[in-house]
């Protein structure tokens, strides 16, 4: 769902509503983004809600960017959109509309780029500009030995210590064929605890 100008550059598409709730979803490489179309669409029932987009590109391998319902922005977008100082900067441009970030899923690469502070793509440089003020919620979603591999519970509490609230993932036979913790969304936990959190935000918002 990409959209340009007539000069070729991309536009944002960020229009800001003060009667809207702004949901950022960062979708990451595991198996799990195959999901992201249904959670996408699922978002967009939530009424009051508009709903983004980034995407690595690792995670496009999993889903088709033509079959999310809204603009997917990508890391040749941050870069195509930048050619001058008065361009402005997509990640923060991505920060200032958002009124909540959910990460899911988390795959184990992203998870240590974030707990390092690494921001090497549009995400990672998305969550490393992010108000701390404003809710983030993250799915991990990896193989069961890269789960419980000893850094993996290190780097959860490091963006647990960033204020950054955890979705737990539920166990289940993995597509490696293993039983364990992979998936993110089969019991709607994920959409269950976004629509909380959208629906206090939004009543906040309107007192």
């Amino acid at each position: 769902m990409q959209q340009h100008c007539e000069s070729g550059h991309i536009q944002l598409d960020l229009q800001t509503n003060s009667t809207r709730f702004h949901v950022l979803v960062g979708l990451t490489g595991s198996v799990a983004a195959l999901k992201a179309p249904l959670l996408v669409t699922q978002l967009l029932e939530i009424p009051g809600v508009d709903v983004r987009v980034v995407t690595t590109d690792h995670a496009t391998h999993f889903y088709d960017i033509n079959e999310v319902p809204v603009r997917v922005y990508t890391d040749k977008d941050e870069w195509e959109m930048w050619t001058k100082r008065s361009d402005p900067v997509l990640h923060i441009e991505l920060r200032r509309w958002a009124d909540l970030l959910v990460i899911a899923p988390l795959d184990a690469n992203t998870l240590g780029k974030i707990g390092s502070g690494i921001c090497d793509n549009l995400l990672t440089c998305v969550v490393r500009a992010w108000d701390t003020s404003r809710p983030l919620l993250f799915c991990p979603a990896m193989n069961t030995a890269m789960w419980q591999h000893p850094i993996t519970s290190q780097q959860v509490a490091t963006l647990k210590s960033f204020g950054y609230v955890e979705i737990p993932c539920i166990a289940k036979k993995l597509v490696c064929g293993d039983e364990g913790k992979e998936q993110w969304s089969r019991d709607r936990r994920v959409l269950y605890n976004i629509n909380s959190w959208c629906h206090l935000l939004i009543a906040i918002i309107n007192a």
